[in-house]
């Protein structure tokens, strides 16, 4: 069975009647979102706040008086506060730009974020007007993927050009790799053998992406998290949104989310390829990132694995049962076959 050996999520702490109890994650009021935090924003008449999901973030959906907004409270373990503010300068600046993006609205002050003190620390509230339109039933079709195909490539040829003083950790092998491993290894203490493979795959990939050329154009702003289930379309006009997992990489890696989450999620094999052909008409990539892309789709599954695990530690722990692991280690396998791409 795989079994989780690593230490308490949390330290054991003295307990002080005075004192809140300690917390990992709180869910806010969205009452006390709606009087505290949305005045900030100058919305003036809000007729009601919903929770909408817990992600990576908390979303609540604030209903306005003629519009609906989006307002997005990061979460204290996930983003620091200049992590996500180098996100919504980013959003900002991909407006700027012209691009059709769910863009940040500032304060009163022109603060893009309100920062709020929970009781497991700071975190950070951004408002959002809802993206026009809603995600396309049935997932990609034909044309709707080299639009998307498109819309990416356009937004990292954008990217070049945008500079933030704020850090944020690069889409890296250390982050991808080194990272998401530390996190799934606890699990396969029983599991010798599985985990040799996992080691070596590992390795193969990192070697990969160290071989990438890391400087413009060839490394960019990527989205992190380019799919179908990120982008409304209204009268085939695209809106993006949720970059949370955005950051500096190799262009190619965007392309090789794109391809995971839509492998994972059965989008056949033809419109995925519209969605690549519509990248090359405005970008084509060299042979260099064509050879990378099943060890980078790879390393995009290891990243993706590490966020569940990351959030079933949190939020769902049940979820990370023998079955949990055993699919993602066959997903992996799969990605590490032949006809990797043909599936």
């Amino acid at each position: 069975m795989f079994e989780n050996r690593s230490p308490a999520f949390s330290p054991t702490v003295p307990l002080n009647s005075q004192d809140a109890f300690p917390a990992v994650y709180s869910t806010l009021s969205s009452e006390a979102l709606r009087t505290q935090v949305l005045p900030q924003f100058g919305l003036g008449d809000v007729k009601g706040i919903y929770f909408w999901c817990r992600g990576l973030s908390d979303v609540y959906l604030v209903q306005g008086a003629s519009e609906q907004y989006i307002l997005r409270v990061s979460h204290h373990h996930w983003r620091s506060r200049g992590e996500v503010y180098f996100e919504l300068e980013f959003l900002e600046f991909l407006q700027r730009c012209g691009m059709s993006i769910s863009a940040p609205i500032p304060t009163h002050t022109n603060s893009l974020a309100v920062d709020l003190i929970a009781p497991e620390g700071k975190r950070y509230a951004a408002l959002f007007k809802r993206a026009p339109g809603d995600v396309l039933m049935g997932d990609l079709d034909l044309e709707h993927g080299r639009i998307l195909g498109q819309t990416l490539a356009h937004m990292h040829q954008a990217s070049h050009e945008f500079r933030s003083t704020h850090y944020r950790p690069p889409l890296d092998a250390e982050l991808l790799i080194r990272r998401s491993l530390a996190s799934i290894e606890p699990f396969f203490g029983d599991h010798p053998e599985d985990w040799g493979y996992l080691k070596e795959t590992a390795d193969a990939i990192e070697a990969t992406m160290n071989s990438l050329v890391v400087q413009i154009p060839y490394s960019v702003v990527c989205w992190g998290d380019p799919h179908s289930g990120n982008v409304h379309f209204l009268n085939g006009q695209p809106t993006q949104f949720d970059f949370d997992q955005c950051g500096y990489g190799p262009r190619a890696f965007d392309l090789a989310k794109f391809l995971q989450v839509a492998m994972q999620a059965g989008l056949n094999k033809s419109n995925r390829d519209a969605f690549f052909e519509g990248y090359q008409q405005v970008i084509t990539l060299t042979d260099e990132e064509h050879a990378a892309l099943q060890r980078l789709t790879q390393a995009a599954h290891l990243w993706s694995w590490f966020i569940s695990i990351t959030h079933g530690m949190l939020h769902d722990y049940s979820r990370l049962t023998p079955r949990f692991f055993t699919k993602r280690l066959q997903q992996l396998k799969r990605l590490d076959t032949k006809d990797w791409a043909l599936f």
